[in-house]
């Protein structure tokens, strides 16, 4: 699945409503999909947040840089800058 797909599985079971503690979609995460904490708390923020990232990590180093603050939710095989 892709990183949307499961944002939209996420918005139909209610998970990005304001009351929604990370522990929940976290643990609907991990059993359903077997997603480790890493990549559960990154969907977490998508989930709650939307796509868009701290512009401090675009261009940066380390772990948390991208080239953009709009993070690619279609899975890599459909990313323009992957294909060659």
């Amino acid at each position: 699945m892709t990183p949307r797909q499961l944002v939209e599985l996420a918005t139909e079971r209610g998970f990005d409503g304001p009351n929604v503690k990370a522990g929940e979609i976290l643990a609907w995460l991990k059993n359903d999909y077997e997603l480790g904490r890493g990549h559960g708390m990154a969907l977490v923020h998508v989930i709650k947040n939307g796509p868009t990232i701290d512009a401090k990590h675009v261009g940066s180093t380390g772990s948390h840089r991208d080239e953009s603050d709009t993070l690619w939710l279609d899975g890599k095989a459909s990313d323009p800058a992957r294909q060659t």
